[in-house]
Order: structure tokens, then sequence, then C-alpha cells
């Protein structure tokens, strides 16, 4: 059985605000990857979410914010925000345009956790709590090192620092190790399916000695004899890109091609037709055509064009065409 970790799909229509969620689909979470419009998602899933990366503090990227925060709000829960410098000052001033007299300290333990992130790590960060009014309180940032922006024992979120006239992040998830169950094998060795097999797989990825599983009364096994056997396969893990609001420069490009190099999936805007070459320049956006070719430089397996913008509105099968057309050349 093979079933993917990640879960991506873009929340709204090309033309509108540009917004990926990402189930994680054995975890009962999700990740954000920018907080426009968020009216399509339903408050089971934005009540999955533990975390959101901003890649800009843009209105079409971060207006989704007051929803997120009114739903979060009455409930006993955490929500990490990351972004680039200046995005904590963002949140704590959206906070301050509220009235919090109502709450207290036996209001619900809502957190809301922000930290800035830039190419040196996380310079900041600070924790806003609805217990205490929502007043800022500095926290030390998150320890990731590098471009991690979130170590989690079964992946991890990555960061890339983009201009886009102001610093824009682009975001990578990858999971650290794929571990698919073989059916047949299993059936060899007398095992049944059930949740047993997620705690495996997991230890699988986890690394370190083995571990040993109960699937039935009277029946273990260890992770190394279901490796053994093939029964747990394993392969390189994932790799999800998500990159929006850049410059065509030859800085931008040549670090997004290396940062998505051979994804599994590549999220990439493609706002304007290569006929509006010069106002995709002046506005510090990417040609559908410069899209296309930075995911073929970059041999992605699969490209999703996105970020369109509305002057092409009856125009959307030529932003496709010139996007595949690139994707396809060379």
């Amino acid at each position: 059985m093979t079933t993917p970790l990640f879960q991506p799909r873009l929340v709204n229509d090309p033309f509108s605000d540009v917004t990926l969620y990402l189930d994680l689909r054995f975890g009962r979470r999700a990740l954000l990857f920018d907080i426009g419009d968020l009216a399509p998602l339903s408050s089971r899933e934005l009540l999955r979410v533990s975390h959101v990366f901003v890649t800009h503090r843009h209105m079409d990227h971060f207006a989704g914010f007051d929803q997120l925060l009114r739903l979060c709000l009455y409930r006993d829960m955490r929500v990490d925000l990351i972004g680039p410098p200046g995005v904590t000052d963002a949140v704590e001033a959206k906070l301050k345009a509220y009235s919090w007299n109502l709450l207290g300290e036996d209001s619900h333990d809502f957190a809301l956790a922000a930290a800035d992130w830039g190419p040196d790590g996380f310079t900041h960060a600070s924790l806003f709590r609805a217990r205490e009014a929502f007043r800022r309180r500095e926290v030390a940032p998150p320890q990731a090192m590098g471009p991690v922006l979130l170590d989690h024992p079964e992946f991890q979120v990555e960061g890339l620092l983009l201009d886009h006239g102001i610093p824009c992040l682009a975001f990578a998830m990858q999971e650290k190790l794929r571990v698919n169950v073989h059916k047949a094998r299993l059936d060899e060795l007398g095992l049944p399916v059930g949740p047993w097999l997620t705690a495996a797989k997991r230890a699988v990825r986890a690394g370190g000695g083995p571990a040993r599983f109960t699937p039935a009364p009277g029946l273990t096994v260890s992770t190394d004899e279901l490796v053994g056997a093939g029964a747990l396969k394993t392969a390189p893990g994932q790799r999800i890109v998500y990159a929006t609001d850049l410059a065509h420069t030859e800085a931008n490009v040549e670090k997004l091609v290396a940062f998505a190099r051979n994804a599994d999936q590549l999220f990439i805007e493609a706002v304007f037709l290569e006929e509006d070459r010069a106002l995709a320049a002046a506005r510090k956006h990417l040609t559908a055509a410069q899209a296309g070719s930075i995911a073929r430089r970059a041999n992605v397996r699969v490209a999703v064009p996105m970020h369109f913008s509305p002057r092409y509105l009856d125009r959307e099968d030529a932003l496709r065409d010139e996007f595949t057309r690139a994707l396809a050349s060379g």
C-alpha cells in the first residue's frame, strides 16, 4: 500500500488568494502555507492546523489571519506562525486591533506563537495567550538549524529567502523517509493490517534500534523483521515546494532551482503572460513561461502553476499553455 504522508491542495482557484493546505494523513494535523482567503476550508480542516508559514505580508497572503484567530479563540490549542522578518510585529498589531477585556485566567487556553526567520535562522519569537489578553511575551526562538524551520520526527519544513522587493520566503516540506506497506509480504508473514502498522512505519522513519509490535494476541514482530522480509519498504521521502511572489532575477532563479531540485511537486506562481513580461518585472512577479522554465530546470515530477493575475480571467488557457510549453522545452 503506497500512501503519501502529505496531501497538499490549493485552497482557492488560481485567480484568487494563494494558500496551500497540506494535510498530514496520519498525524491528525495540517499545515498552512499563506493565509489569504480561508473561506473554502471547513472549521474541521482549520482546527487541524498546527503551523502557519507565511511567505510575506501582502494582504492576499495574510488577510485570513482574523478568520483563523476567530475560529481558534475559544479552544484549548496552540498555533505556531512563522514568517519573514517583521511577521511577529504584524501579529501583535493585528491582535492589538481588538479589545480583549473579556479574556482572563478562566478563558480557554488558546496560544499563538509567532517567530521571525531569515537566512541566518530565527531572530526572535513571541507568545500571545488568550488568558493573558494576548499581551506579547518574548520567548526563546526555535532552535532549528540552517534552513530548517520545523523539525518533526517524520518530516521537516525548510525555508528559502527570495526577493519580491521585500523579503519573501519559499517553503519545502520534506518527508524524512518514505515507508510503504507491501501487503502480499504482510500476508505471507501472517500479519494483519491495523493501527500497529502506522506505529511501525513511524519507528522505521525515526531510525535507532529495532522496535517490537504485537499485531495480534501472541504474535510479535520487529521492525527489522518487517523490513528484512520486504513487508515494509523504504524510499526517499516526498518533497513538496511552494514558491510565490518572486522577481525573475538570476539570484532568485538559481536559488529556487536548487531548492526545488527533483521535488515531487512544485507549486509555483505564474502570474503574467509573456507578452506582459515588462509588467511582471516591474511588479516583481514571474510570467507563466518563466515559472515553467524554473520547474523544468529543477526537474520536478509535477509542477502546478498558481496565482494567476485577474487581468487574464478570460485567458486562463493561454497562461497554462505558456507554462506547459516552457516546462516541456529544452
